[in-house]
């Protein structure tokens, strides 16, 4: 029971947390990371552990089909020379760096510091999102942060399974060099087979509640199964993730597809709000344990870290910048990035999830574990705080032109399926098809306007009207006692599809912050 207690607490207090940033702006993730400080501060702060081999099965895999599932493969086409940049060289970069420092002022053993390397190395798409969500960035620029995410996971996840396996083993790291041959390309395939197999089951699946709990089986599945084949979990996740992301939604029930989204948001949010609080909790049972000294000089190298991450990240981005718009120039032709855009990509390095993650997932015996979790956790909290809280400001100081492209193209997208359905009803001339083109005209006029046509029309106002005089006649209904509650559940939910239908996306989405 004590478990469970302590998990409702923290969610509680998260919930909390959510309303203070609606109402300041403040991205959840920063906030997420000030209340894992101010746990780690209390008095009596609840005691919660987690099993190491646990943490990266439990939150890794999630994050890592978060980010596959909206990574199409054309993309990493199209920006492959500054995802490589980005999730390869940089996450290198930085992981020698960190390792370095923390070889030179610690005296910490390779293998440890590599370690330690990796887990603060790669960004995180989630959290850079959830700052630039009210800005209206270049898609391109986007696009790339978010393939970066997914990438340099999987880069840095290789590197710290390395490192972990190195210090762990009395094996000479040369050993790994086989099994790797067969974990990397094996793990790939295990991945694109599970999610074929998931894509052929859920033909007898749709419509029902085991469609959304298979997708949890499979997920989470395939990174125990290539756990226990020996093969590359990660690249099986990351596998399965493209492969049903690109099968899967031209098979799925609207139905479906709408409780899956909600559930995975929410156990994507769970789950960030459990690692972060555990951190916190492992922080502050680290520090309970070192005397004043040790604390202070733990702190210190800890910022040194911070600093280190922030400052290779910045210098790698503007180096490869000045780099493609030399080259360019010498081709005769102009780099379409400048500074601004170099520096903003630059401070969206803030650290998420996976740091957490990785660091939690250290065995309890690994050298320097306390060190490197307190390292880990100063990066994550300054990147969101320093970084997070300083990027719309950075915006504004850029002056970093909007970019509407993509609400052009999705003007243009809507204005395709208006002329579609339309010729879908060419030979019908009855009166049903004649009331749906005029409808659909309307709304084509709205769309050419660029605005969504479920924001503007006036039979969809209408709409919404009439189903608000509906639900209040329904909630009368039941308090009169003239109809059962299971009559009245039944009607509601006709009643709150039927006004999704009519309702603008944007004022019926989910939001967290």
């Amino acid at each position: 029971m004590a478990f469970f207690e302590t998990l409702l607490m923290l969610l509680f207090i998260a919930i909390l947390l959510l309303q203070v940033t609606r109402r300041f702006g403040i991205p959840y993730p920063t906030m997420l990371a000030v209340a894992g400080v101010a746990i780690a501060l209390l008095p009596r702060a609840p005691h919660l552990v987690i099993q190491p081999e646990l943490a990266l099965a439990l939150f890794i895999a999630p994050a890592l089909l978060d980010s596959a599932f909206d990574l199409p493969p054309r993309e990493l086409r199209r920006n492959w020379r500054p995802l490589v940049a980005l999730a390869a060289i940089a996450v290198i970069l930085t992981t020698i760096a960190v390792a370095w420092t923390a070889v030179a002022l610690q005296g910490m053993p390779l293998a440890a510091a590599v370690a330690l390397g990796a887990i603060v190395a790669p960004p995180d798409a989630a959290a850079a999102a959830a700052m630039l969500a009210r800005a209206e960035l270049p898609r391109r620029m986007v696009s790339v942060l978010k393939g970066e995410s997914l990438l340099n996971d999987g880069v840095a996840l290789l590197i710290f399974a390395v490192a972990v396996n190195v210090a762990t083993s009395d094996r000479p790291p040369t050993h790994l060099i086989p099994e790797l041959a067969f974990a990397v390309p094996g793990g790939i395939l295990l991945g694109i087979a599970i999610g074929a197999t998931l894509n052929w089951m859920m033909r007898w699946m749709a419509g029902t509640l085991s469609a959304t709990l298979m997708g949890f089986i499979a997920t989470f599945g395939a990174w125990i199964l290539a756990e226990h084949l020996h093969l590359s979990s990660i690249l099986c996740v990351v596998a399965y993730g493209m492969t049903i992301a690109h099968v899967i939604p031209a098979r799925t029930p609207p139905r479906d597809r709408v409780h899956t989204y909600a559930v995975w948001e929410a156990v994507v949010f769970l789950l960030n709000v459990l690692a972060f609080f555990l951190m916190g909790l492992q922080a502050s049972e680290i520090v309970s344990r070192l005397n004043p000294s040790e604390i202070w000089e733990a702190c210190g190298f800890a910022g040194i870290v911070f600093g280190v991450v922030v400052v290779v990240r910045f210098a790698w981005v503007m180096l490869y910048m000045r780099a493609n718009a030399f080259f360019a120039a010498r081709r005769g032709r102009t780099f379409p990035t400048g500074n601004a855009n170099g520096i903003l990509v630059s401070w969206c390095g803030m650290r998420g999830l996976v740091t957490l993650a990785t660091a939690l997932s250290l065995p309890t015996s690994f050298p320097e574990r306390d060190l490197i979790v307190l390292s880990a956790f100063a990066v994550v909290l300054g990147t969101l705080v320093v970084q997070g809280l300083t990027l719309q400001p950075l915006i504004r100081y850029l002056n970093i032109p909007a970019d509407h492209s993509f609400a052009q193209e999705l003007a243009r997208a809507r204005l395709h399926l208006l002329d579609a359905a339309v010729a879908s009803m060419v030979e019908r001339e009855d009166s049903i098809a004649i009331r749906l083109r005029e409808t659909y005209e309307e709304e084509r006029k709205i769309a050419e306007a660029g605005n969504h046509p479920r924001e503007l029309s006036e039979s969809d106002a209408l709409r919404r009207h009439n189903i608000a005089a509906k639900r209040t006649k329904l909630h009368a209904l039941r308090s009169e006692g003239a109809i059962d509650d299971d009559v009245f559940h039944a009607l509601e939910q006709e009643l709150d599809w039927a006004e999704l239908a009519v309702t603008p996306p944007q004022h019926a989405e989910l939001v967290e912050s």
